[in-house]
């Protein structure tokens, strides 16, 4: 999927406009077909919101690489992401920032995200189960925060 990948960041990142280097890089390196079903793998790489179970979505690449170059994430930012989803955000922010605390209020979606990010070694990510609105108050304060998810 690697040339899949980078055509993706060519085609809808950078051509659409992204061009904080960082973020295109870190773009690069996400597997973004390891945050979707098998049966949309195929899908992965186009600029497309996929269903990821529990009546959510992955948002397309664009609006990931967008999101995250307008934080302005820095390498000691401490994050914290309101809607994990599948964790591919989180993955995107990783490379980018020292921690990302990340909340889910679907505990199913919230429970996968958090084995899928571990699976994939994203050590600095940090995962839990509850409602956003409440935040994170023992690892507060933050950096940024980045909200992801939609009622």
């Amino acid at each position: 999927f690697r040339n899949q990948r980078n055509d993706m960041v060519t085609r809808y990142i950078e051509g659409e406009g992204i061009k904080n280097p960082r973020v295109l890089s870190s773009m690069r390196q996400v597997p973004r077909h390891e945050f979707v079903s098998s049966n949309l793998k195929h899908l992965a790489y186009q600029d497309l919101a996929l269903p990821i179970g529990y009546k959510q979505t992955i948002s397309p690449p664009y609006v990931v690489a967008y999101m995250t170059e307008t934080i302005d994430p820095q390498p000691d930012d401490k994050v914290l992401e309101i809607g994990t989803g599948s964790g591919f955000q989180a993955a995107v922010l990783s490379a980018l920032v020292k921690d990302v605390y990340t909340i889910e209020i679907v505990e199913g979606l919230g429970k996968k995200a958090a084995v899928r990010l571990k699976k994939l070694d994203y050590d600095n990510v940090h995962t839990r189960i509850g409602d956003g609105y409440l935040g994170w108050p023992e690892e507060a304060p933050f950096d940024k925060i980045i909200v992801t998810c939609s009622p």
